[in-house]
């Protein structure tokens, strides 16, 4: 090996030595889906380009381990596990793999095995092999069974084990980690106590992912207990809200409802979360409050919803819809007009026009106002050569339907007119009674 080439080398290595000094002293949690002991090298290009210069290739070293001293054998083995890692933060696990495979040698001291063996398992799990990413886990569970990293093992097995369906043996290993964490040395309280609430947080997720809502709130609503500030508060809200309507708890639903609302105005769940507590307002025959939350919601400045359009879009048409024609199935035709032409302004499009318009048209029949209920059909009838021939089967329909009702609204004018003249009034009595009874229900 050339001077400058063995000067580059143990450059490379004083690097990586301190890199990994300070992950081995550091506090071992992490907040995301890695251990902290997976932390990438500083400069990812220096990897790299050092790899080629000291002859690092495919997990091979350019000597044999027996003519190597300790140290340097020390040091080879580190840098080629920092390869490895870095292989797997620019996405290409693959490449990792047999470098990882490698240091899992008998010359390898246990703690790069270990380090080498929970890298395996997440470059194969991000390959897509979760069963594989399984079996590799077990197997450093039995191999180092005390080990303190122990119960973030188990956390991961759990979010393995939801991944591929297996929502039972999923739950075992959540209730493992906060029993696991009992029993371990409580230097690092701060980091089991994130383990734990981790695990907590996975039960309510999976049980809520299972559509299991009872449990799911129950879980939920002790973690908004806890004051602990690793909590993600507005997103375990959130999900206690959903459970609690679809479980029908609509008091709760409320209470928690109006709470996020209050505390979280900009969150992007902020839509869906009105949907929800206007449904439950409606359900305990609150409509007048049910109708304020649609209002509020469909009334939303752009400014509101320019971050997430397509979701505001979604729940203001689903909040509209379904309260304003429960409205209308139950004769309160005055709030949900106030729905419908609150709906009518949310997009131009024709698709979207035409039922909400037809819509708005009968309501105005419910409430004896025939002249605004033609407008409504005569401006749903001045589109249809807009539609042309290309008009889909339900557009067509929905023309047909809005001609027939504009026809009748006339001629149960011109009926009217002639019954207040003298004549014709039983005969136009059940002539409106029968068009009546044709008006649609949403």
């Amino acid at each position: 090996m050339s001077l400058r080439r063995l000067s580059l080398c143990w450059c490379f290595v004083a690097a990586i030595s301190t890199a990994v000094s300070a992950a081995e002293n550091a506090d071992p949690a992490s907040t995301n889906h890695e251990p902290a002991f997976g932390v990438p090298p500083a400069n990812t290009l220096a990897v790299t380009e050092t790899n080629a210069a000291c002859g690092i290739t495919n997990g091979a070293a350019s000597m044999p381990p027996d003519a190597m001293s300790s140290s340097a054998l020390d040091q080879q083995l580190k840098a080629q596990l920092e390869l490895a890692r870095h292989y797997r933060h620019i996405r290409m696990p693959r490449e990792a793999e047999p470098l990882l495979i490698d240091l899992l040698s008998a010359t390898s001291p246990e703690s790069i095995k270990q380090q080498a063996l929970l890298e395996l398992a997440m470059a194969v799990k991000e390959s897509g092999d979760l069963p594989r990413a399984q079996q590799i886990y077990a197997q450093y569970l039995s191999r180092w069974p005390n080990d303190l990293l122990i119960p973030e093992i188990l956390l991961r097995q759990g979010q393995l084990f939801r991944d591929m369906g297996m929502n039972n043996l999923a739950l075992a290993k959540f209730y493992a980690v906060m029993t696991s964490s009992l029993v371990l040395r409580n230097d690092k309280l701060d980091y089991y106590q994130r383990l734990v609430l981790s695990a907590q947080i996975e039960i309510a997720e999976t049980h809520f992912q299972l559509g299991k809502y009872n449990e799911a709130a129950d879980f939920f609503s002790r973690l908004l207990k806890q004051a602990n500030p690793a909590l993600n508060r507005p997103n375990a809200q959130y999900r206690l809200v959903r459970s609690l309507s679809a479980i029908e708890r609509n008091d709760e639903t409320v209470t928690q409802g109006q709470d996020f609302l209050a505390h979280y105005p900009d969150a992007p769940e902020q839509p869906e979360v009105r949907f929800h507590v206007a449904l439950a307002l409606k359900r305990l025959g609150r409509n007048g409050e049910a109708l304020q939350q649609v209002l509020t919601l469909l009334q939303e400045q752009k400014e509101r919803t320019k971050e997430h359009p397509e979701l505001w879009a979604y729940w203001q048409q689903q909040a509209g819809n379904e309260i304003g024609n429960q409205l209308y199935r139950e004769g309160d035709y005055v709030r949900a007009l106030s729905i419908y032409l609150a709906l009518a302004q949310l997009d131009s499009q024709p698709a979207w026009q035409l039922p909400v318009g037809y819509q708005i048209g009968l309501t105005y029949e419910r409430l004896a106002q025939p002249s605004k209920a033609l407008e409504s059909y005569q401006a749903i009838l001045h589109r249809e050569s807009q539609a042309g021939t290309n008009a889909s089967p339900g557009t067509k329909a929905l023309f047909e339907m809005a001609r027939w009702r504009a026809d009748f609204v006339q001629w149960q004018a011109k009926a009217e007119t002639t019954r207040n003249a003298g004549g014709g009034g039983s005969q136009a009595s059940g002539n409106k009674a029968a068009a009546t009874a044709n008006l649609g229900t949403p």
